[in-house]
């Protein structure tokens, strides 16, 4: 019995010291932390070194393991909790505690500070989180000096060992083990002068996505917006499809289209411009309200608003009309800027401005009629809208941009000149969300002709910050009506204009078939983004934007 009691005591007493040797590491290594935060000394590797022969001499030493059989890129590392995790579990410790449970996490070196050559700090971030690795050799099972000193600013490593605090509150992990998951071979940008150029920033997203944190919540939130439009047409029964992206004939859209050629039916192809006539077919076998969120492809001018391949929603609804889309687009859009943003009010910058402007997205939206609206800003009254077609029409189109200097470049079509006036006069004025509607039968083959009003259609455009968003209109549903508007279009093909649309007949076909009364809707999904993510280059908002090719 005395022996079993002194037995007791030993391992008591064993238990109890390694208890306080443990307590006594983790109050060293705080002391050392605070001591590191004062005046840390940057790791000898990491003196500024030139990039290219940072890069060669890593390479070198990577395959310098490889050569003396190590494994430099481990197939697996068991992740035990995510950093986000790891944070609200443990942000709770007190200040000086640690946890007793094991746990490992994986993430990227930020920085390195060292205090003396037991201890080691790691800025470790990922999931847009970061927490501290304090590496107190009193804790390591592996040979600490060999292992620390492989670890190098960008690589990935993966910690097992316990969560613990700072003194200073600082929440860590004080790990048993460390492993290089996988090294960075090339010198990341420090962190005090970041990684800021635009140029570089956008050829190499990857870099810019670990350096800098507001980028990577930019494209959260674009995700945000796109679930948000998917729940927001599931719930009115709306089908989501897909529907061809090459295609024998261009249609959809008033737009340049690519070329490609397949090889086995030896035929060039069309990239699609929009989905439209293939959502419109659908509508006409039954499917009552489908949309599609995807690729269009446009072979147009770069600039700041405008990519060559950029994201549209489209939805055609059964039995709607443009008036049922307008308060359909005033809510979603309206229901959308506060969902994302938590008010109606969102601040936007736009290009080359000092001070951000306020958008307002309570809706109802204001309504602009677009002839009424030109005749009053021109002080002019226009020819009938029956009757813009005719060559007297394109004349006064024509004279009205010469007299008020605005550029129109061949061909000088009555659609184009027209488009051009409201580019100038109209569009310019709408900062917060404004829909411009009833637009002449000339400038939309695809729209229905206006009830009332003769040349007319039944349209509008959803301009924000003066830039188009949102394009919708009742069908054109009559298969005679579009076959003249196919061949009006293919006459402006011919005079010059490449962006007009050619004659589909397998579309007009399938209107002989019969499209019930149908309202459709396209959204341009990066502008939106933009416009909710304070972006003024729609090059912040694509993940892999058109870039001219680096010159060699």
């Amino acid at each position: 019995g005395t022996s079993s009691a002194a037995r007791k005591a030993v391992v008591s007493t064993q238990s109890t010291g390694e208890q306080k040797a443990k307590e006594k590491a983790v109050k060293d290594a705080a002391r050392a932390a605070e001591e590191a935060a004062k005046g840390p000394k940057a790791k000898k590797e990491e003196e500024p070194l030139d990039p290219g022969k940072y890069h060669e001499h890593r390479c070198k030493t990577i395959l310098g393991y490889k050569e003396a059989g190590e494994a430099p890129y481990p197939h697996k590392f068991h992740v035990s909790t995510s950093l986000s995790h790891f944070v609200k579990q443990y942000e709770g410790l007190s200040d000086g505690q640690h946890s007793e449970d094991v746990v490992s996490v994986a993430g990227r070196v930020h920085s390195i500070r060292e205090s003396g050559a037991k201890l080691r700090f790691y800025d470790l971030r990922g999931e847009g989180i970061k927490i501290q690795v304090m590496a107190n050799a009193s804790f390591s099972t592996q040979d600490f000096e060999q292992v620390h000193s492989r670890v190098h600013r960008g690589d990935i490593i993966g910690c097992k060992g316990f969560p613990g605090k700072t003194k200073k509150g600082e929440l860590s992990i004080i790990p048993q083990e460390v492993h290089i998951l996988t090294p960075c071979l090339h010198m990341l940008p420090t962190l005090h002068y970041g990684f800021k150029d635009k140029e570089s920033r956008f050829r190499q997203r990857y870099l810019d996505l670990i350096m800098n944190e507001e980028v990577r919540q930019k494209f959260y939130t674009r995700s945000r917006i796109l679930n948000y439009i998917r729940r927001y047409l599931d719930n009115m029964g709306f089908l989501e499809v897909e529907t061809p992206m090459m295609n024998m004939i261009a249609g959809g859209a008033t737009a340049k289209p690519f070329v490609t050629h397949h090889n086995d039916l030896n035929i060039d192809m069309f990239m699609r411009v929009a989905p439209e006539l293939y959502l419109k077919m659908l509508v006409v076998g039954g499917l009552d309200r489908v949309y599609e969120i995807g690729r269009n492809f446009r072979n147009e001018g770069i600039d700041m608003t405008h990519n060559p391949e950029f994201t549209s929603m489209e939805f055609y609804m059964a039995y709607a009309d443009y008036n049922d889309l307008m308060e359909m687009a005033e809510e979603m859009i309206s229901g959308l800027a506060k969902a994302i943003t938590g008010s109606y009010l969102v601040q936007y910058t736009p290009m080359g401005a000092e001070e951000p402007i306020t958008i307002d997205y309570t809706p109802p939206f204001r309504r602009i009629p677009m002839i009424p609206e030109l005749e009053r800003l021109l002080k002019v009254e226009f020819p009938p809208a029956a009757d813009l077609q005719s060559e007297s029409a394109r004349k006064f189109l024509d004279d009205q941009c010469v007299k008020h200097e605005i550029d129109c470049s061949a061909p000088r079509t009555s659609a184009r000149l027209l488009d051009k006036l409201v580019g100038e006069l109209i569009e310019v004025q709408c900062q917060n969300p404004t829909f411009i509607t009833e637009h002449p039968q000339i400038m939309c083959p695809l729209a229905k002709y206006h009830r009332d009003t003769p040349g007319l259609t039944e349209r509008f455009e959803l301009f924000v910050a003066t830039k188009e968003i949102a394009n919708a209109y009742t069908e054109l549903n009559d298969p005679f009506v579009q076959r003249t508007q196919f061949e009006k279009q293919a006459m402006d093909k011919e005079a010059g204009d490449d962006e007009a649309q050619m004659i589909d007949e397998n579309f007009v076909t399938s209107l002989e078939y019969g499209l019930p009364p149908t309202g459709g809707f396209g959204l341009g999904i990066d502008r939106l983004v933009m416009f909710l993510t304070n972006s003024c280059n729609i090059k912040e908002v694509l993940l892999f934007p058109a870039m001219k090719p680096e010159e060699s």
